[in-house]
């Protein structure tokens, strides 16, 4: 699929069927995940992948806008290191993943990580040192839902040229 194609085609979704993802489909997805810029290459980022049902339900019941997570049959944590720069950092790993998901058949959810109330329980299930920031959840499957796009707003909408109108 060529790059643009598949910028264009991510879409969020929340429904998965229940078949597996396999292992390696996985890794590949972190290996674009780790090729994500990063300050200063720091690359202070972790993958964490979950595919335990009883841990996918404990983190869904955490985050009220993730309560899919339960029902996909994996849930990548992307936490980092709290450098100057982790969520800039994680977040480029973050949106990495999502198109690599696209570009392998897969379908994916952003969950938000930072800032959010639920982050300290969810590092504390997943064990994650201290030292570390959650950055991401991304609920991760094939999905049952049709890929339709949502409206965007056109570039006339959006680009000012020179100085904002």
């Amino acid at each position: 699929m060529e790059t643009i194609q598949t910028i264009k085609k991510r879409r969020s979704i929340r429904t998965f069927e229940s078949r597996a993802v396999s292992k390696d489909i996985i890794k590949e997805l972190l290996d674009c995940a780790r090729f994500a810029p990063t300050a200063r290459n720091i690359q202070a980022w972790q993958f964490i992948v979950i595919t335990d049902k009883q841990t996918k339900k404990k983190i869904s019941d955490l985050a009220p806008n993730g309560n899919f997570i339960k029902d996909a049959p994996v849930c990548i944590a992307i936490v980092s290191e709290d450098t100057k720069y982790y969520l800039e950092d994680g977040s480029a790993a973050t949106q990495n993943l999502l198109l690599a998901a696209v570009d392998l058949g897969l379908a994916a959810c952003w969950v938000a990580g930072d800032k959010k109330d639920y982050c300290v329980n969810v590092l504390d299930i997943l064990k994650v040192p201290y030292k570390y920031k959650l950055v991401s959840m991304i609920a991760l499957g094939y999905s049952k839902e049709k890929n339709e796009i949502a409206p965007k707003k056109s570039l006339d909408h959006l680009v000012h040229w020179e100085r904002f109108k």
